[in-house]
């Protein structure tokens, strides 16, 4: 299957078909992108993950090559639909009353597509300044899989000086968002019949006084908040997904584990939550069940993790944004982009995309028609600001 047409919505139409939930492989949609750009005379550099299921796609449209340029990015995978109330087949794409519905419309696939639609023109240019694509996979899962592109992107010389996140942002200029730190902890205990719960040592027991800790700390974060501060809300959130455990009403359960997460603003450690946690297991929760069973343990692991992104005041990536949009304001978001790890490799960073975050991760998601042609003018301004 080619990408023929040159209009974004159908282009989209092309994208959407492709399930690249986050749990899937994103392979096929990256080998039509290539072959796509392959066709207008642009070359591809795929970055595959450890196991090659999935890969990340860095292309560079015409521009001189000792010139940095701009990064135009965007994610491939998508949120599940698993038990959402859709009225249509999610990865078909239809249209009513001016919208394009189907997972990824908004989150993100509309970029991507406006951003392939532009390609041949972008290759026709006369750019003084590159501009390249970044499309990764895994960053509905903690941004996980883009890493590895921006280890390469930073070997390049001269680097790109800035870089435009296409999220859903309804075209404004978002300069500034917080980060994402997710964990799982794990306890083990030991069991033992229920009516004999001094010889057990409860898991579940010791995850609720950990996610009780973590339930105090999200309310300090709350009461200490900076009521000025821009964000909604205003402060470092705290929050616990999932908890399982036990096996039997009538066993002390001799394993617990949790999935929790916390969105720091930017400025602030990242660290510090887990710290606080790591502190309160090590030195009250787990000396109390190794009195009793001296195996116990308390582990916390990895999620996911990506940094906040940073404002920057007249940054030269805000600077150009607000001049091709022709705004003056910019705005900040409490979700979390792969923005934060653009701007650590020393890039510019901002994020500007069609279409609306509350449409994101929704059965019926959607994007408007008229954002895609929002978008698109974006684009074109961009290729006419960097060419002769």
């Amino acid at each position: 299957m080619r990408i023929n047409a040159q209009q974004p919505r159908d282009i989209l139409a092309q994208l959407i078909s492709f399930d690249t939930v986050s749990r899937h492989s994103n392979l096929a949609m990256i080998d039509h992108i290539a072959n796509y750009l392959a066709d207008i005379g642009v070359e591809s550099d795929i970055i595959y993950d450890i196991n090659r299921e999935k890969a990340n796609l860095f292309a560079t449209l015409g521009g001189p090559a000792d010139v940095p340029g701009i990064v135009l990015s965007g994610h491939t995978d998508v949120v599940p639909v698993d038990g959402q109330d859709w009225s249509q087949d999610p990865f078909t794409m239809a249209e009513r009353d001016g919208k394009l519905f189907g997972r990824g419309t908004c989150d993100m696939k509309g970029f991507i597509a406006t951003c392939l639609a532009l390609a041949p023109e972008i290759v026709k240019a006369k750019l003084r300044e590159p501009i390249h694509f970044a499309f990764s996979y895994d960053e509905e899962v903690g941004c996980r899989g883009v890493s590895g592109m921006i280890d390469k992107i930073s070997q390049r010389n001269p680097l790109p000086r800035i870089c435009i996140i296409g999220e859903p942002t309804s075209m404004r200029v978002v300069n500034a968002h917080k980060g994402i730190c997710a964990y799982r902890t794990t306890i083990l205990g030991r069991e033992a019949h229920s009516s004999k719960t001094d010889f057990g040592e409860s898991a579940i027991f010791a995850a609720a006084r950990l996610v009780e800790h973590l339930r105090l700390t999200a309310n300090g974060l709350r009461d200490g908040a900076d009521q000025s501060s821009p964000f909604a809300p205003p402060y470092t959130t705290v929050s616990v997904g999932t908890l399982n455990g036990g096996s039997a009403i009538n066993i002390v359960p001799n394993h617990c584990s949790f999935d929790w997460e916390y969105r720091p603003l930017p400025g602030e450690d990242m660290d510090s939550v887990l710290n606080s946690l790591n502190d309160f297991a090590a030195e009250v929760v787990l000396p109390e069940m190794k009195a009793n069973f001296p195996e116990a343990e308390i582990r916390t692991e990895l999620i996911a993790r990506a940094p906040a992104l940073r404002e920057e005041y007249d940054s030269p990536a805000e600077e150009l944004v607000k001049t091709l949009t022709g705004q003056n304001d910019t705005y900040v978001a409490a979700y979390a982009t792969e923005a934060g790890l653009f701007q650590d490799a020393c890039m510019s960073t901002v994020v500007c995309g069609p279409g609306s975050i509350d449409q994101a991760h929704r059965p019926d998601e959607y994007v408007e028609i008229s954002q895609l042609n929002e978008s698109e003018a974006f684009l074109r301004k961009l290729v006419a600001a960097l060419s002769d």
